[in-house]
């Protein structure tokens, strides 16, 4: 485990990780830069010609990366910077993960395109393989319907809610939970700001409270406050003047609740482990439908294939995206039930996508799920996940700042706060991110950059999402850096 001091003592075990970060960049002691580029310049033109409406401008200026392998992103100059957030959690299987590129390679070859309203092998295959999966852990025969990425795969989603319940356009969703930015998923969002400038949503979500261990009401227990919350959703289908249920006609008004399992941008928030069997029992009693968004949690990030499997529950809808084809093509899509999305029920061009289900895409996604059931993945996550988790909880010791670390395989969090180790303090934490990104941090006598995601109600929580392969000296790595971080953040 790693020490505060102490830097890769498990390069031993790991003998392939100095090359690994090397191989692509040096030649003998030398650096020899694969991309030669102008910074200023390029800089200059993307604030002339690119919109600014995306979320390159959370860091400013923005930062420009040239190359990337195995955990590690690369600049211009060659300074390696480790990043624990791997893109959003698309990343999964690392950077330039050689088996999945050579299986995109292999395709390219082979069938790279093909319009959307043919067959192809690995469509097919690929949604046999979820579906199979699905009905041998949850006893439900359901079917695979793909898009190209995750807020798609939602707006797909409401389309099969909303006409499996014939017509009915209010859902509820969770305080803190996100699930992306097109018009239908912002009005499930629960921020506002996403929905701020676009004018009237009249099919905002009612959004409940998530149940946040950290900052529970005082004198409860984690399981006391999931139980709190469960009761005052319940209450709602009392009687009719709670506003969502008819008892004449033992309607509900809302057709689908919309959850994360593990809240992503909320901040990684884990619930207690009684809070869904709870919920999906109210909403079962009413029948309200689960649609559960693994987008950032799925395919093995909490080290089960979908995060909802640690809370014993069975969606009746699933979304997934991302680390699907690992960033490598834009793949998303839904499994839900038979009986919602049977051919009579959601007919073709029900929705529709011009690459959506492509080949390229699913090939990588077969691949992945290939690759993950030839061994105990989820035992591997869950042991990386242990090692980093310990070592956030020494760092934790040594700085007060780190109110709260928590979390899941290898989802994990970091809450940064006063020195009373409970106010949110989200400056401090954006000075960590932007010493990360400067590059200027040194590990065993190199320099090293940390590329860090910030989340969160209040914007001050580190989520940690690094690549599932990451060795335990990378984890190791990671510490220092971090315990560097920190120090230098805090005299900023």
């Amino acid at each position: 485990m790693w020490r505060p001091g102490l830097g890769l003592h498990n390069s031993s075990k790991n003998p392939q990780l100095p090359d690994k970060i090397a191989r692509p960049h040096w030649q003998g002691s030398i650096w020899s830069p694969s991309l030669v580029i102008n910074t200023a310049q390029l800089l200059a033109d993307e604030a002339k010609y690119c919109s600014f409406g995306d979320t390159v401008h959370y860091v400013n200026p923005p930062k420009i990366f040239t190359n990337c392998d195995g955990s590690y992103m690369y600049d211009d100059a060659g300074t390696p910077y480790l990043d624990l957030q791997m893109w959003y959690s698309a990343v999964n299987f690392g950077y330039k993960n050689k088996r999945l590129e050579d299986k995109m390679i292999e395709q390219l070859k082979e069938l790279p395109q093909v319009a959307s309203q043919y067959l192809h092998p690995t469509k097919i295959e690929l949604a046999k393989f979820i579906a199979q999966d699905a009905e041998k852990k949850w006893g439900k025969q359901g079917r695979v319907h793909f898009n190209v990425g995750g807020a798609q795969a939602i707006e797909d989603s409401l389309k099969v809610v909303r006409n499996a319940s014939n017509g009915k356009s209010l859902m509820f969703a969770f305080e803190g939970g996100y699930h992306g930015r097109t018009l239908g998923a912002s009005s499930i969002t629960s921020s506002y700001r996403y929905r701020r400038r676009f004018g009237h949503f009249s099919d905002r979500a009612q959004f409940i409270p998530f149940p946040y261990p950290f900052r529970r009401p005082k004198g409860m227990t984690s399981e006391e406050y999931a139980d709190s919350i469960i009761k005052e959703f319940a209450r709602k289908f009392e009687n009719e003047y709670h506003a969502v249920w008819d008892p004449k006609t033992n309607q509900c008004e809302y057709a689908a609740f919309y959850v994360e399992p593990i809240q992503g941008t909320g901040g990684y928030v884990v619930p207690p482990p009684n809070f869904f069997k709870g919920l999906k029992k109210v909403l079962d009693d009413h029948g309200v439908l689960m649609v559960v968004d693994e987008i950032q949690m799925g395919f093995w990030r909490t080290g089960t294939l979908w995060s909802v499997e640690n809370f014993g529950v069975t969606p009746d809808v699933l979304v997934f995206a991302k680390a699907l084809t690992n960033g490598l093509n834009a793949l998303s899509g839904l499994w839900a039930r038979e009986e919602l999305i049977n051919p009579t029920l959601f007919p073709p061009g029900s929705t529709h996508s011009t690459f959506a289900g492509n080949p390229l895409g699913t090939a990588l996604g077969l691949e992945v799920m290939k690759m993950t059931h030839e061994m105990d993945f989820g035992k591997q996550v869950c042991e990386s996940g242990a090692y980093f988790l310990e070592g956030l909880k020494e760092l934790q010791k040594r700085h007060k700042e780190i109110g709260d670390v928590d979390g899941i395989g290898l989802a994990l969090r970091a809450e940064i706060c006063t020195e009373d180790s409970f106010t949110p303090n989200k400056a401090l934490l954006d000075k960590m991110v932007d010493i990360g990104l400067a590059g200027g941090l040194e590990y065993n006598g190199q320099k090293r950059g940390l590329v860090l995601d910030v989340g969160g109600y209040y914007k001050n929580v580190i989520t940690f999402a690094p690549s599932l392969m990451i060795s335990r000296g990378e984890i190791d790595e990671a510490m220092v850096l971090l315990d560097q971080l920190l120090t230098l953040a805090k005299k900023a």
